[in-house]
């Protein structure tokens, strides 16, 4: 008798399930697809989409119609609580699903300061549809006054952000002054190359770098400063890092430290053998992982296997994640700065091998 799979979240780590969801059906099983919306953007394409060198529709995948083009269901709702003894979740909308197992690629958050302001002058850079705001709002503004931005966080994402929103206001009638606050160091986690080639791509446009300081609050249009300065701006975005959703704590399921669901080496629930998940939003037993796309990639084809053999029985496949992995900044000017094992170096070359790639995978699973 055929068996229910219900996948939660139609993120980077699920997509070759969902470009193979005939598998399931031809072994006489039936899956259903939650997602809080029709259309999935990728993340190491969104800085490049703000500044306006990828259209959106270049950077999404159409996961309702990968889902229903292969006979699966598809539901627009968030899972809010699961039930792992009962096997159930419960969505927003207050409708129930029942499942034999279930896959959960919910993504992650990016935290953010209490009393924020209200006039929605504060951006965060997931989800990435925030960009596509984003960029439209700052478009139109721009046509008519000079804009003050700040980008709060140092880390690959807020150097990129800043990077393609100095590319955005270029080519619009009005002037943009940007600053980045990077916090104790820019890119602290990376080589002294990696950092140096960054910020001459930075400063060298005119983006002013502020090291040494973190951001405490942001009111008012006031980045208030940890060193007693203040930024003041027109509008904010938030790079500060990302984190789980609160949905396995709420639901009393083990997870880590940082909140993510706790999967052992088959990225299954080291509690609830039916659960498994992949990307940001778990938590890996075996040693911590860097919250970065290219785990989620490497995710898909073992999570498509072990889901495959939960259901139908057979051995399951271990996830390894490689030591190091490729990374590549798109500074937002054609150039990027890129960093494989010990060899760093930074140009037009550089984006070019970041373009290929992305473009590639966008290739493989946008329907």
């Amino acid at each position: 008798m055929g068996k229910h799979l219900v996948i939660v979240g139609a993120g980077h780590a699920h997509l070759t399930v969902l470009k193979n969801l005939k598998d399931f059906k031809d072994a006489g099983h039936r899956v259903t697809v939650v997602s809080s919306s029709p259309l999935h953007y990728y993340s190491g394409m969104g800085p490049g989409m703000l500044s306006g060198i990828y259209r959106p529709e270049e950077i999404r995948f159409n996961v309702k119609k990968m889902s229903e083009d292969r006979g699966a269901a598809f539901v627009e709702d968030n899972a809010v609580k699961i039930h792992p003894r009962e096997r159930k979740i419960d969505l927003q909308s207050g409708k129930q699903l029942s499942y034999d197992a279930l896959s959960l690629n919910t993504g992650s958050y990016v935290p953010t300061m209490a009393a924020l302001p209200a006039d929605g002058s504060v951006f965060t850079v997931k989800p990435i549809e925030k960009l596509l705001a984003a960029r439209r709002r700052i478009r139109e503004d721009l046509k008519a006054k000079d804009l003050r931005i700040a980008v709060i966080g140092g880390g690959p994402t807020g150097v990129e952000v800043a990077g393609n929103l100095e590319r955005l206001a270029k080519a619009e009638p009005g002037g943009c002054r940007i600053t980045l606050v990077a916090g104790t160091r820019l890119l602290a986690e990376f080589s002294g190359r990696v950092r140096r080639l960054a910020l001459k791509s930075l400063t060298s446009r005119h983006i002013q770098v502020i090291e040494g300081a973190k951001a405490t609050a942001v009111r008012d249009h006031v980045v208030e400063l940890s060193d007693g300065a203040a930024v003041e701006n027109d509008y904010v975005f938030m790079a500060v890092g990302v984190q789980p959703s609160t949905l396995f704590l709420d639901s009393g399921l083990p997870t880590g430290r940082d909140g993510g669901l706790l999967v052992n080496k088959f990225l299954q629930s080291v509690a609830y053998p039916e659960l498994f998940g992949g990307g940001d939003c778990i938590s890996f037993e075996p040693r911590p992982l860097a919250k970065v796309g290219v785990y989620a990639v490497r995710q898909n084809p073992i999570l498509l296997n072990n889901l495959l053999n939960i259901l139908n029985g057979g051995a399951l496949q271990e996830f390894a994640p490689q030591e190091t992995f490729l990374l590549a900044l798109n500074m937002g000017d054609g150039t990027a700065v890129v960093r494989w094992h010990s060899l760093v170096w930074g140009g037009p070359l550089g984006f070019v091998l970041k373009n290929y790639i992305d473009r590639k995978f966008m290739k493989a699973f946008q329907a």
